[in-house]
């Protein structure tokens, strides 16, 4: 489908060999699209966005308005999307705050209808946000992480890459790589042996990762005592080894655990 006729797309913005346009759908001046990627329907893509090559923007999706952040004063800021994206019905997707400030997203995303990513947010590759999945501001979520529908992620969280978390839960604290996580507030259930084994983590590395976390979210050591355990008896494959350092620079502290306390 070329650029339908009841369309408004800005002279000024650059678009890539075959992309398509839907009907009643607003570009403006600074927006760049790349080849291969179809807009849909009564959709709005503004500000100094960039969206890659091959993403489907599905019917109302708005993309690139000004962040929802009572500091922000009309600086200049981004919101870059990377390739081969799927941004279903109404998603919003918010550009940084201050001069410069960038909100990223990476390749290959599932962004369900209604999913909404804030000012200064950056998401990896692979990931899938549920319907109605909310990251606030400045929240990080690395490559391959689920969070289910009605997910609410507080700002400045991070989640680890390959954990999954429960639909409906409330995201405080960092959500550890390879976990999965459930509840209000969001806690630490286990591994993504799921996920682990999709990706073909090696047997071991789930063993020793099975190992590490019974330490951290079981033991009921420090964060200090539990990392000087793991590493003195938990062989360092890759996975255990980001683990640790994950947990490491963490700010808001990790999700706890299950178990009563």
């Amino acid at each position: 489908m070329p650029i339908h006729k009841s369309a408004i797309v800005s002279p000024k913005a650059r678009l890539g060999k075959g992309v398509s346009v839907g009907p009643y759908t607003v570009i403006t001046d600074a927006v760049v699209i790349g080849d291969g990627s179809a807009v849909g329907t009564h959709c709005n893509i503004s500000g100094n966005t960039t969206i890659g090559r091959n993403c489907q923007l599905f019917t109302g999706a708005v993309v690139g308005s000004r962040p929802q952040d009572l500091k922000h004063k009309g600086e200049k800021s981004l919101l870059e999307i990377g390739d081969n994206n799927i941004i279903r019905e109404y998603c919003t997707f918010n550009p940084g705050t201050e001069d410069g400030a960038k909100t990223a997203v990476g390749n290959g995303n599932l962004f369900m209808a209604y999913s909404h990513v804030a000012h200064d947010c950056i998401v990896g590759n692979n990931c899938v946000i549920a319907n109605n999945g909310t990251l606030a501001g400045h929240v990080t979520i690395e490559d391959r992480a689920v969070i289910g529908g009605l997910v609410a992620v507080h700002q400045f969280v991070r989640v680890g890459k390959l954990s999954i978390i429960g639909g409906c839960s409330k995201v405080v604290q960092d959500i550890p790589p390879f976990s999965t996580c459930d509840g209000h507030p969001a806690r630490v259930y286990g591994l993504n042996l799921i996920g682990l084994r999709r990706h073909a983590i090696p047997r071991d590395s789930i063993e020793n990762l099975d190992r590490a976390f019974r330490i951290f979210f079981g033991s009921g050591l420090s964060k200090k005592s539990a990392i000087e355990q793991v590493t003195a008896q938990i062989k360092s494959t890759p996975e255990v080894t980001y683990l640790i350092d994950f947990i490491k620079k963490s700010e808001r502290g990790l999700a706890r655990s299950c178990r009563k306390e």
